[in-house]
């Protein structure tokens, strides 16, 4: 394919925290031609360093990190943070949410913190780590790095890219100084990348935003969000994108580390569809429709306060096999995951792209 990302197809295989995203899914999606991820996101520096040392040892890459112009004697991978927020919960706030939990977590025999967490995700040291032993690709989500921060990956040799999911987020992250853009439309399962974490999300499917945001900015464009097969690939490429970004159609693969619990809802017929709640995490995601979704529409914002309130209660959800209170993340394209090979799905999703 050429171009940003250097990949034989342009299929990216997306960053995806908490556990589905794996060094072996990554492998798997590099060795069929696409581009993949390693999220960063709730990892610490060091494991995320062993992950990279990991990709890096299965992909072949002879020349460190693979970043110095792109140079790599093996596929290129991309590294995906999290950009902190400094806005934090009020306590009243965060305490009424967590009263209001109180039942569900007594239904799993768990007990809930008393007192908000606010932290960074350990962005300083991430980004210590990623300028000293620099990665091809870092991509950020839900916010836009200092232009310093940017500057420094890039005189390390690596292309920064900003999810966004509007036309004034792409300006503004064209501005400070990006590479490339991943524009997430409303279909993506997981957390929205919106960068102002109160704001309602967009509505815009994935190629309606790409048709707002190509024309305005020089920067290539990565489109993510409900994709479910090749035509959806190839009418996102038709509308401007370089390539496309899936992240729900590899959670079933045998390579992602997705859950027992949550792989199975995936293909559960009582499972219809897929709703933005923030009752998981104080932030808009995208998750199937279950009983704790439903219980709690009014969850307010407060990431990441929320998830670490709700964080042993989703633990006790997955070990007790609870899919009601489980947080099922998955894009409007669920129905389309397969139990088949991540290279599979990344080759069958190349199938209409021009000869």
């Amino acid at each position: 394919m050429g171009g940003l990302l250097e990949s034989d197809l342009p299929i990216v295989g997306a960053p995806m925290a908490g556990g589905p995203g794996t060094v072996r899914l990554a492998g798997a999606v590099a060795e069929a031609g696409g581009f993949p991820f390693l999220a960063a996101g709730y990892r610490e520096s060091a494991g995320l360093a062993d992950e990279i040392r990991e990709l890096r040892s299965r992909l072949g890459e002879a020349r460190r990190g693979g970043a110095s112009g792109g140079e790599s004697d093996g596929p290129g991978f991309g590294v995906n943070l999290f950009v902190p927020s400094a806005r934090e919960i009020e306590p009243e706030v965060f305490r009424r949410y967590a009263d209001e939990l109180r039942e569900e977590a007594s239904a799993l025999g768990v007990e809930l913190p008393d007192r908000p967490v606010h932290d960074d995700d350990r962005w300083d040291e991430k980004l210590e780590l990623l300028i000293a032993d620099p990665v091809p690709v870092v991509s950020f989500t839900f916010g836009i790095p200092a232009p310093g921060e940017i500057a420094a990956l890039q005189r390390a040799g690596t292309r920064v890219l900003v999810t966004v999911t509007s036309r004034a987020e792409a300006l503004r992250a064209q501005e400070a100084g990006a590479d490339g853009l991943v524009a997430q439309g409303s279909g993506a399962g997981g957390h929205r990348g919106t960068h102002d974490p109160g704001a309602a999300p967009s509505d815009a499917p994935a190629v309606e935003l790409v048709r707002r945001v190509a024309p305005i900015t020089r920067l290539p464009v990565i489109a993510a969000g409900g994709v479910d097969g090749p035509e959806a690939v190839a009418e996102l490429l038709d509308a401007g994108a370089e390539a496309v970004a899936v992240g729900t159609l590899l959670l079933r693969t045998p390579e992602a580390g997705t859950g027992r619990t949550h792989r199975e809802a995936l293909a559960d017929p009582r499972f219809t569809d897929t709703v933005v709640t923030r009752a998981f995490t104080g932030r808009y995601a995208r998750a199937l429709r279950n009983g704790f979704v439903g219980r709690h529409p009014a969850a307010p914002e407060g990431y990441p306060e929320l998830h670490h309130l709700t964080r042993p209660l989703r633990r006790a959800a997955a070990t007790a096999q609870d899919p009601d209170r489980l947080h099922l993340w998955a894009g409007t394209g669920f129905r389309a995951a397969e139990e088949r090979p991540a290279s599979e799905v990344v080759r069958r999703l190349a199938e209409r792209l021009p000869a």
